[in-house]
């Protein structure tokens, strides 16, 4: 019986603390709730991975390895495939070039004298090759220059003068029967009363015609019957007498061959090389297309 007393008394004296330790407020219940809730949203949403209490960390994601670099073969020299003697050349040209340029910045005797030794060997070559390629040339006419155009001998060249006279002549005896030569002057120059025999040599002795062209309009003794200028000198800018042009009425081509005195083999070497076939595409600028009439 005082046992059950006992008891009831101590259950009577732990109810309100029990109560007040165990009952929580409005806002803590709230909040405990809604910390039940989460707890419970995430474990049922993710229930896959199990309930612990720490996860482990993910794994550290480690970048993959650069790829190591392909080691690369060095280049193996290229093979000069030209000849040796080029190879020997130009070789021989960049040290004479080098000797050189050293003996002008340091220009002491030893410098010197090693860029002259080498320049003497140079030259040394250079005149073999000279004798070999004089020596080919007689043996082969076509490469010998000597025998290309006016010789060297002077037997030779006597001969070659004749030989080109007569051709000259007979060219100039058919280019009489289609062109003329304007001879323009003025009555008060020197040069054109020196010059005026000459012309009228050559026409006298060649057959082309000679038409005096007076500048000023007034006549020279030689030749008394003249042209007075209309306008043609202006025209070929003829700006200094005594000037000759190898003209062809037919056509109207005027080519110039030289102004102040000429002798009458300049005269006949002139004429020849501008009336030659073909000099007209080599020289098309100075040939002009005028009204001789």
């Amino acid at each position: 019986m005082r046992f059950l007393s006992s008891l009831l008394l101590l259950a009577s004296l732990s109810a309100p603390c029990l109560a007040q330790t165990t009952e929580p407020s409005t806002s803590s219940a709230s909040s405990v709730a809604a910390a039940s809730s989460s707890q419970r949203y995430l474990f049922w949403d993710d229930y896959r991975r199990g309930w612990h209490f720490y996860e482990d960390p993910e794994p550290e994601v480690q970048p993959p390895p650069l790829p190591k670099p392909i080691p690369q073969k060095p280049e193996a020299k290229r093979r000069d495939t030209r000849a040796p003697e080029l190879i020997e050349f130009e070789q021989l040209q960049k040290r004479l070039e080098e000797y050189r340029n050293i003996a002008i910045i340091r220009p002491t005797e030893d410098n010197v004298r090693r860029y002259m030794q080498l320049e003497a060997q140079v030259v040394r070559q250079a005149s073999y090759f000279s004798d070999v390629a004089q020596r080919v040339a007689w043996a082969t006419p076509d490469l010998d220059m000597t025998l290309q155009g006016r010789p060297v001998n002077s037997k030779a060249i006597e001969v070659f003068d004749r030989e080109q006279t007569t051709s000259r002549v007979q060219s100039l005896a058919d280019l009489s029967r289609t062109h003329v030569l304007f001879f323009f002057f003025r009555s008060d120059c020197p040069y054109c009363h020196a010059f005026a025999p000459t012309l009228e040599a050559f026409q006298a002795r060649y057959g082309v015609q000679i038409v005096p062209v007076s500048v000023d309009g007034k006549g020279l003794p030689n030749f008394p019957n003249f042209r007075r200028d209309n306008g043609i000198a202006r025209t070929l800018q003829v700006t200094q007498v005594p000037a000759v042009f190898l003209a062809e009425p037919y056509t109207g081509k005027i080519t110039p061959i030289g102004f102040g005195v000429l002798s009458e083999s300049q005269l006949v070497e002139r004429i020849a090389t501008v009336a030659a076939p073909g000099a007209d595409t080599y020289a098309p600028s100075v040939t002009r297309r005028v009204n001789l009439q």
